[in-house]
């Protein structure tokens, strides 16, 4: 179905969401079409935000919004869709627009599966109605179901098209990309370097591929990390717990400025527990460059002042590598917590591949080494 056709049967003028690959058609129609512009179009962010953002403008409006996510996102919106939306509470109506990731049948990485498998039961449970797109609905079984859409978002309940892989055609080509050098992956071979044996924990998505494979070319053991897969925006939290139950070992995370944005109060539980062994890196391109590069506000935040806010005692951002070499063995001494921010460019390898052990061996090689340190 071709995604200019999809929106002109909804019929909305708010989108709000999280970018997902598999709604990448859509992300990049909504970019060429409205860009950011709070009026039509804005990057929240997480699910839950989304979802709040939009019962606003329809409070303001009467309008009906549109919610777009990855089926990841389901969790976020529990909250606000069962105490907010619900037809028991204020009965605000809502279209969600969700990419099916883990669809049973459909190859997928581990992270994906059991969410793929609970996709439309819990959407249901929420008491939202659904619709699933394929590669071959057809224009008309969309117009139809939107048709019947309109009954229950009138009615002050919410509805969702679930899309299948492959489902959205002809987006509109959009280059993403900043000023800044420094390449993610080699950022993470740096702090490779430095970090020496200590534990990793790095976040969703390519940052996490990008430190399986320094360790394959390092020929290194994969013991040191724990590989965050799924789970967006809790990497953090995960480091803080390890480096509060392994107070003589310094810890190392390697963030995303999207990631971090994401669960942003992990940073003030961070910064009031303050971990003397953790270092905390934000690789920062302001940009959701996993799932296909739409920008994050993080661009334009200043990362560092926030840390600082939160009670971090050592923060700095760096856009060299010089710099950051400085940082990172200043930090491997400095017996307080710390933050670098990483101005990063946006890219990565073409042939970039995945993880090879699965999400078990991850972790139990990742305890059993946690265990005798």
């Amino acid at each position: 179905m071709k995604v200019e056709k999809l929106v002109d049967i909804i019929g909305a003028d708010f989108y709000t969401g999280v970018p997902d690959s598999q709604l990448k058609a859509l992300c990049n129609y909504l970019m060429d079409r409205y860009g950011i512009d709070p009026h039509h179009h804005v990057i929240a962010a997480n699910e839950g935000n989304c979802t709040a953002l939009a019962a606003g403008y329809h409070l303001a409006t009467g309008k009906v919004p549109v919610v777009y996510m990855q089926n990841s996102g389901e969790g976020n919106i529990i909250n606000p869709v069962a105490s907010l939306l619900n037809d028991k509470v204020y009965a605000i109506p809502m279209i969600f627009i969700v990419g099916w990731r883990g669809e049973p049948g459909i190859h997928d990485e581990p992270q994906h599966i059991y969410q793929g498998e609970v996709t439309v039961k819990l959407l249901e449970d929420m008491g939202i109605e659904t619709f699933i797109i394929g590669k071959e609905t057809t224009d008309e079984e969309v117009a139809v179901a939107m048709q019947n859409f309109r009954k229950t978002l009138d009615a002050g309940k919410d509805v969702a098209f679930i899309i299948r892989k492959g489902s959205l055609t002809d987006a509109p080509s959009v280059k993403y990309e900043n000023s800044n050098t420094m390449q993610r992956e080699e950022i993470i071979q740096h702090i490779v370097k430095v970090s020496g044996e200590d534990p990793i924990v790095s976040t969703t998505g390519k940052a996490s591929r990008e430190l399986f494979e320094t360790r394959v070319a390092n020929d290194q053991s994969h013991k040191y990390d724990f590989l965050t897969v799924g789970s967006m925006g809790h990497s953090s939290s995960i480091a803080l717990g390890v480096a509060i139950n392994k107070p003589d070992q310094k810890i190392w995370c390697i963030d995303g400025d999207g990631a971090v944005l994401m669960h942003m109060g992990a940073m003030a539980v961070i910064g009031a527990n303050k971990p003397a062994n953790l270092v905390h890196v934000v690789i920062n391109n302001g940009a959701h460059e996993t799932v296909g590069g739409m920008p994050t506000v993080a661009a334009t935040m200043d990362v560092v002042a926030i840390a600082k806010a939160c009670g971090y005692p050592n923060t700095v951002s760096v856009d060299s590598f010089e710099a950051l070499d400085k940082e990172l063995e200043k930090a491997k001494i400095t017996n307080e917590l710390s933050l670098i921010e990483v101005k990063c460019s946006i890219g990565a390898r073409e042939d970039l591949g995945r993880p090879t052990t699965t999400a078990i061996e991850n972790k139990n090689n990742f305890m059993d080494y946690l265990s005798g340190i």
